[in-house]
């Protein structure tokens, strides 16, 4: 026998896109509950970097999360393109009126998990058997069992799934019904967790002849590096002193010279973009990465996923409220429209600054032209500035 719950929204994912919708939701009156296979101590201790567009902090701010993205994030008004031998400041707040902040995905996941425990609302870590049930019809299920092994059904009016890049929801969609767009790209990120001082007040992005690099920052003492490799690459064949002979010798290029220090942990990231259509199937609806994934160049992985959620919660709303019985048709494209921006950022971000594995000179000399003409133009470093700290929402 299940234990039987209904309420308005089943929410599959209790990562920050799952959590964010439950919690705006909750503002609207409206009743979820989210599961995830995971223990909440797992995904806190997934240590994953995160740059905020304006708008998301915004969001968290505005809707009450906490205001921890203020006072320990890093408010970032601007980035450095390093070529050429030099660096190229582009200013966001005097391009585009708006500035970044560093704070990462772990901490926006934890702000959310407390508001959510604060608010009473329904969230299950750590359950297990997840299954998602009749999404073609009225009431859609998740079923799925606890901690001691008691199974479970929720009930709902419709389905969020939040799932992540490795979504079970995503699958459920005929091939009849849906339309796959994918990219894998060439290479990859050998990313770093140093323990050392800033070595530089904002991000760099760095493009030399061995390779991309990308120069972030954690903490006063933690740092986040990236340099471009092979995705094959075996990250154990790399010691210590390896790795900094490759990140000094690709930064002091453009005259950086970087603050070393210990090595904390390290992994490959390969590339890959992703887009499933439409985001909804009958009552289930896709959000974050479940429907689409871009490369990290720009930085938009969780600013899309916060987006998705918000004006899903705005549909949802709509439907479930006011009974516009057309709102949730507004979903899936209304969210896309924000999605393929994202998607041709990321990637003329991507090629842009990448060496191309079996590019010619000439590859080589007109990416170094083309990054000329963005930094030597007002309009492409305000192209630039809007497209990184994101376009408004309406």
């Amino acid at each position: 026998m299940s234990t039987v719950t209904t309420t308005d929204v089943a929410i599959v994912g209790a990562g920050p896109a799952g959590l964010m919708l439950g919690h705006l939701l909750q503002r609207a009156g409206i009743g979820s509950v989210a599961i995830d296979i995971r223990s909440r101590e797992e995904i806190e201790a997934t240590h994953r970097a995160g740059i905020l567009e304006r708008d998301a902090v915004r969001m968290l701010i505005d809707t009450d999360v906490g205001d921890r993205v203020l006072t320990d994030g890093h408010e970032h008004r601007g980035i450095e393109l390093a070529f050429g031998g030099s660096l190229h400041r582009i200013d966001f707040v005097g391009l585009a009126g708006a500035s970044t902040w560093l704070y990462p995905q772990t901490d926006v996941f934890i702000d959310l998990a407390d508001a959510r425990a604060r608010d009473g609302g329904d969230v299950r870590f750590g359950v297990g058997g997840g299954s998602v049930h009749d999404i073609t019809g009225d009431r859609p299920a998740m079923r799925f069992t606890d901690a001691p092994g008691n199974d479970h059904e929720v009930r709902a009016r419709f389905l969020a799934g939040c799932d992540g890049s490795q979504s079970v929801c995503r699958h459920l969609v005929p091939e009849n019904a849906r339309r796959t767009f994918f990219r894998e790209y060439p290479f990859a990120w050998f990313g770093i967790l140093v323990e050392a001082p800033p070595s530089h007040p904002e991000l760099i992005y760095n493009h030399s002849d061995r390779g991309f690099a990308l120069i972030s920052q954690r903490t006063a003492t933690l740092q986040r590096m990236y340099f471009q490799c092979d995705p094959a690459t075996d990250e154990a064949a790399w010691s210590d002193a390896a790795i900094w002979a490759e990140m000094q010798a690709r930064l002091g290029a453009n005259g950086v010279t970087l603050h070393e220090g210990p090595i904390t942990s390290r992994g490959v990231l390969p590339f890959r973009s992703f887009v499933q259509e439409p985001m909804r199937y009958g009552s289930m609806l896709l959000a974050g990465d479940a429907a689409h994934t871009v490369p990290p160049t720009g930085a938009k992985g969780l600013n899309l996923a916060l987006n998705d959620v918000r004006v899903l919660a705005e549909c949802l709303e709509r439907r479930l409220k006011d009974d516009d019985h057309d709102a949730l048709d507004e979903y899936s494209a209304r969210a896309l429209e924000r999605v393929w921006r994202a998607q041709h950022f990321s990637y003329w971000l991507t090629t842009l600054l990448h060496l191309v594995p079996d590019a010619s000179d000439f590859d080589a000399r007109r990416q170094l032209g083309e990054l000329t003409s963005i930094t030597s133009s007002e309009a492409g470093r305000r192209y630039l500035a809007e497209s990184y700290t994101g376009w408004p929402s309406a």
